[in-house]
């Protein structure tokens, strides 16, 4: 599953927002689906009302109201329904997929015929009503949908008037369709790709090791001078089983899995270990720097690495905020972005014994 993940304010805020969803969610909202069913409504732009509306970026747009139309198996823990009563998938000109977002959507009013669809973050989705045509106005919807808070001040005026959407992207009229129109259109979000094979989490057992890994010979490194790593391990062996083992729930993995990552650089032949711990997030695991390896002198909780699953059985390991240790963690190289050429590694399975503590 993808989407844009956006960054709350703080954990807290998030869930403030989980449980006034909560709230939402026990609402019966027969406007949008009188027979309690799925409801889906969509609108797709011809050329000459894009044409008439040069700030209307939206060419695709459709909402649906009923069980998750997202997901399809990927990394996060298989926990049931999300939870969400609404979900809205648009596509801008030109893109070759939608994006999307889901939310609780309910009544603050029974008396009232508008209906609010909120997002985790405290943030707004968007309004609804439905007109006398039993068309669905959707309205409220802000530029920023699928941007974090504060991302007009951070990228600056001209890249958010592109990120962004229009501003003539509100008041939409949407007709009512059949769900599986909603659900063909929010199936182009993430296509399956079957080169890829099951997810990680189903690949990779708890109570089993692992080991995935790349030697870098002589020619790859003359071809990219700019790469510090020589090899490469990821792994759990008898310390990562053992820990999951006795704090960690099976049914909730990969959530708690510690791994371990091996390296040796260019300057180095020594190894260096370190411990991260994972959790399912969409399609990857996001892996956390820990101190269960190695002491250190600063918070190394912003040290992420991330992995997904590859084509032909292999794993890929992103790299993209200096979180691997080629580098001290605690030192200037590691406060922001790779600038080396170890941004992403492509790993194959090998022995266990390859990769021994």
């Amino acid at each position: 599953m993808t989407s844009k993940i956006i960054l709350c304010a703080g954990l807290g805020v998030a869930l403030l927002a989980a449980l006034a969803g909560t709230a939402f969610a026990d609402d019966t909202l027969t406007d949008l689906s009188p027979d309690g069913k799925d409801a889906c409504f969509g609108r797709v732009y011809d050329a000459a009302h894009l044409k008439a509306h040069p700030h209307q970026k939206v060419a695709r747009i459709f909402f649906y109201h009923g069980n998750d139309p997202v997901s399809h198996p990927n990394e996060e823990p298989s926990s049931g329904p999300s939870g969400y009563t609404g979900f809205m998938a648009t596509t801008v000109r030109g893109a070759k997929k939608p994006e999307w977002v889901g939310g609780w959507c309910g009544k603050g009013d029974p008396q009232s015929s508008e209906i609010h669809c909120g997002m985790e973050c405290d943030r707004t989705m968007a309004s609804l009503n439905v007109d006398e045509k039993g068309r669905l106005i959707v309205f409220g919807v802000q530029r920023d949908l699928y941007l974090d808070a504060g991302a007009e001040e951070e990228l600056g005026e001209k890249e958010y008037a592109r990120q962004a959407l229009g501003t003539e992207d509100d008041g939409f009229r949407l007709d009512r369709m059949p769900a599986e129109a909603c659900k063909a259109e929010f199936a182009r979000i993430d296509p399956i790709d079957p080169a890829l094979g099951a997810p990680l989490r189903e690949r990779l057992k708890p109570d089993q090791p692992f080991c995935y890994g790349r030697d870098y010979d002589a020619a790859h490194l003359g071809s990219h001078p700019d790469q510090f790593t020589r090899t490469i391990r990821v792994f759990r062996g008898p310390i990562e089983l053992a820990s999951f083992a006795k704090d960690g729930d099976p049914t909730n993995w990969p959530n708690g899995a510690d791994i371990a990552v091996t390296v040796t650089t260019r300057q180095s032949a020594a190894e260096v270990t370190q411990s991260y711990s994972c959790e399912g997030e969409a399609d990857q695991w996001r892996c956390v720097a820990s101190t269960k390896t190695s002491d250190f002198a600063c918070d190394i909780a912003a040290r992420e690495i991330y992995l997904r699953r590859g084509v032909n059985g292999t794993m890929m390991l992103a790299n993209p905020n200096s979180s691997l240790p080629i580098v001290d963690l605690c030192s200037k190289a590691a406060d922001d972005k790779t600038m080396s050429d170890d941004k992403v590694y492509r790993l194959e399975p090998i022995p266990q014994s390859a990769c021994a503590p």
